[in-house]
C-alpha cells in the first residue's frame, strides 16, 4: 500500500500488507487492552520488524485514510473506529481457547445452579456467570412459550381484570393481566380453567394455542361464548413480538469499572438507558438467533447501541429438539476482549443447552 493512498476494498473489507496489519493490530491490542490511543513510537518499539516512527506514521495515515483508525483531539495517538473493530473481527482476529480449568468452572457453575432449580435460576447463573468472567453486563434472553405447563389459574381482580396464572412443570410462574367482557359470571373463570387444565400437563404456551385453535367446536358445545372466548384470551399470546420474552441482565455493575474519562461516564449512562429499554435489548439478542455459532455487534452497527458505543456477543442455546430457545451474551465497551469473550459465550450457550437436553 503506498503512502497516502486509500486501500481497495475486497468483499467489503479493507486490502491491507502485512507491514500495515502488524501497525493496526498494535493500535488494536493497545486499545483493548488499556482503552487509550496507541503512537507511532510505541508502535515502532513493539513492532516485529524494523519500523522508524515516521514510517509508522506514514502508513497510520493510511489506515486514517481507510476508516480504519482515528485520532482523537486530545493525543497524537490512533484509536480504531468501529468499522476499524469490525474488520479486525472479521479478517484478523484469533478466536482463543477456554482452558479446561475454564470449562470445569463454567459447566460446574452451571450444574451447580440447575440442581433442584428452576430453569430461571439456570439462567440467571449464567447471566452472573458470563458477568463475573468477562467483566461486563451478562445478558439472558429466553421464549416464555417453550416451558411446559401444568397449571392454569383465573383469578378475578375486579368485574373487569382477572390474572392469568400460568405454572410450568419447572415450577416458574408468569401472571398476565386479562381484560373481561362485560357482565362475566365467576362460574365462567372456573370452567375456563378447568377446560384448559384438562389438556394442558405437558405442552408449551404455544402447542396449547395451537391445540385449542382446533377445540372450538367442541368448545360451542362444551362452552357458552364468554366462557370459550375467556379461553382464547387467556391463552393468547401478549401484545407485540417479544412479549414472550424473558430478559435476564446482570453485572451492570461491572461496566461502571476502570471508566477513563467524563466521556467513558455518559456512555455507561446511555448504556443503563438502552438496558432498561428491554424491548430494544430483546429484539437485538433475538437477531443472535438467526443463525448458528456467536455474533458479534459493535457499536452503531445496531441502532440500540448507536449513542452508547457499546459491543454485544452472544451466542444461541437450543432445547433437547435443537430448537433455538434462547440466547445468552454479553455487553460491554467496545474495547471487550472479543477474542477471549466470544468462545466463552459459545461454550455456556453450549452448557445451558445440554442442561436443557438432559432435564437438568
Amino acid at each position: 500500500m503506498s503512502a497516502h493512498s486509500k486501500p481497495e476494498t475486497i468483499g467489503g473489507l479493507v486490502d491491507i500488507d502485512q507491514r500495515s496489519r502488524e501497525i493496526f493490530r498494535q493500535i488494536v491490542d493497545g486499545y483493548l487492552a488499556t482503552g487509550e490511543p496507541v503512537g507511532s513510537r510505541n508502535i515502532s518499539r513493539l513492532l516485529p520488524m524494523a519500523l522508524s516512527p515516521a514510517t509508522v506514521r506514514n502508513v497510520m495515515t493510511d489506515l486514517e485514510l481507510a476508516g480504519l483508525i482515528y485520532a482523537p483531539h486530545t493525543s497524537a495517538g490512533r484509536l480504531p473506529t468501529e468499522r476499524g473493530l469490525r474488520f479486525f473481527v472479521d479478517a484478523m482476529m484469533e478466536v482463543g481457547n477456554l482452558t479446561s480449568d475454564e470449562r470445569t468452572q463454567i459447566e460446574a457453575q452451571m450444574r451447580a445452579a440447575a440442581s433442584g432449580r428452576t430453569f430461571d435460576n439456570t439462567l440467571t447463573e449464567a447471566s452472573t456467570l458470563l458477568s463475573g468472567l468477562s467483566r461486563g453486563a451478562g445478558v439472558v434472553v429466553t421464549t416464555k412459550a417453550n416451558a411446559r405447563l401444568k397449571h392454569i389459574e383465573f383469578v378475578r381482580l375486579d368485574p373487569a381484570r382477572a390474572l392469568v396464572v400460568l405454572v410450568a412443570e419447572d415450577g416458574t410462574v408468569e401472571n398476565r393481566l386479562l381484560a373481561l367482557p362485560p357482565g362475566l359470571p365467576a362460574s365462567a373463570l372456573t370452567e375456563a380453567a378447568n377446560f384448559l387444565n384438562a389438556r394442558i400437563v405437558g405442552k408449551t404456551l404455544a402447542e396449547l394455542r395451537q391445540e385449542v385453535a382446533g377445540y372450538r367446536n367442541a368448545m360451542q358445545h362444551e362452552l357458552d361464548e364468554l366462557t370459550a372466548k375467556l379461553v382464547e384470551s387467556g391463552i393468547a399470546t401478549s401484545s407485540g413480538p417479544t412479549s414472550d420474552r424473558h430478559l435476564i441482565v446482570r453485572g451492570q455493575a461491572n461496566l461502571l469499572e476502570d471508566l477513563k474519562a467524563q466521556d467513558d461516564l455518559e456512555r455507561i449512562r446511555l448504556l443503563f438507558g438502552d438496558l432498561e429499554t428491554q424491548t430494544d435489548v430483546i429484539d437485538l439478542l433475538t437477531r443472535a438467533e438467526e443463525g448458528d455459532g456467536v455474533r458479534i455487534f459493535i457499536g452503531s452497527e445496531n441502532k440500540l447501541f448507536s449513542m452508547s458505543g457499546s459491543s454485544m456477543i452472544a451466542a444461541p442455546f437450543r432445547d433437547g429438539e435443537q430448537r433455538i430457545v434462547g440466547v445468552v451474551g454479553i455487553i460491554g465497551p467496545t474495547r471487550l476482549n472479543y477474542a477471549r469473550i466470544v468462545p466463552m459465550v459459545d461454550y455456556t450457550a453450549k452448557v445451558v443447552g445440554r442442561l436443557l437436553e438432559s432435564g437438568r
